[in-house]
């Protein structure tokens, strides 16, 4: 399938169970293992839109499979292989739909948080500085601007709501739901996995502003699953136009967001407003544009 093709919304594979349909993955089991196919589908503000990007499914398995392999020495991730050709027969069968979207991969029990990381002020965490000076109990220095890097990256969690936004909690509360040692590996972790990307993406031109982690365990042992440092997790922007005091050019799902702020009559709720075909066009274009930064390649 090429970015001509209508965008793909709905997956429906014959032979394989779903076991779970995200706001923009569908989950397969595969003997104890599961398929993650990525779809073309976008939300903002935990609403997913009636339209998709095209070729958005592509980028974000490609640039999460690049990552979970450029980091994997930091900490195992549960990436198998995105080569539809290697995986079992129940997959290949559906190579066509499949190809370049999708990921084999182990299948761990998933932990409840979201863990966000920060090495720069913008989005929530901004709001949440000029209300409190701080973000998620985490004090900062006063007299930070917008886009400013912070003194170090920091660590702000979330839950993981079933439905309706998630929730930020502190480190304390983090820690009351896994436990104090889990929670501390947890943050060390995530920590080391962006200062490393951070620092490769800086040298391909790109800042790492945030991004979300998710950890699963497998065996007793800590794996970082779902995606890794795509557009759609993670705030990208251009290392040689970026300065403090302005927001700055997104090269992520950003693109859409501001669209949407700007809209006068849509309040963050289901059903999401209709979206003009140069929004997508643009957003597609960006994440193309960022993958290719990162990896060296075009997605195909």
């Amino acid at each position: 399938m090429h970015d001509t093709d209508p965008p793909l919304l709905t997956i429906e594979l014959e032979g394989l169970e779903r076991i779970h349909r995200g706001k923009v993955r569908d989950l397969f089991r595969v003997g104890d293992d599961l398929l993650l196919v990525t779809s073309d589908r976008i939300s903002a503000f935990d609403v997913v839109m009636n339209e998709g990007v095209p070729g958005k499914g592509r980028v974000l398995n490609q640039v999460s499979a690049f990552w979970f392999d450029q980091l994997r020495g930091i900490l195992p991730n549960h990436k198998i292989t995105i080569d539809v050709d290697a995986m079992p027969a129940a997959v290949r069968r559906h190579a066509r739909i499949l190809r370049g979207r999708a990921m084999l991969a182990r299948r761990s029990r998933p932990l409840p948080v979201e863990f966000v990381v920060r090495g720069y002020l913008a989005g929530s965490g901004l709001t949440e500085y000029r209300a409190a000076g701080s973000i998620c109990g985490v004090s900062l220095p006063p007299g930070l601007a917008e886009s400013s890097r912070l003194p170090e990256p920091i660590l702000t969690p979330t839950t993981k709501e079933q439905a309706g936004h998630d929730r930020p909690i502190t480190f304390d509360e983090m820690a009351t739901i896994l436990g104090a040692d889990r929670a501390r590996e947890t943050k060390a972790a995530a920590l080391a996995l962006y200062r490393a990307a951070h620092d490769y993406a800086e040298s391909r031109g790109l800042l790492l502003a945030d991004t979300k982690f998710e950890f699963g365990e497998l065996d007793g042992r800590l794996l970082w699953i779902d995606e890794a440092l795509t557009p759609d997790s993670s705030r990208y922007w251009s290392k040689a136009a970026w300065r403090p005091g302005v927001a700055q050019d997104p090269f992520d799902k950003q693109v859409l967001r501001n669209y949407l702020l700007g809209l006068k009559d849509w309040n963050k709720a289901p059903p999401p407003p209709p979206l003009p075909a140069s929004i997508l066009e643009t957003t597609a274009q960006r994440y193309r544009e960022t993958a290719r930064i990162l990896t060296g390649v075009d997605v195909v």
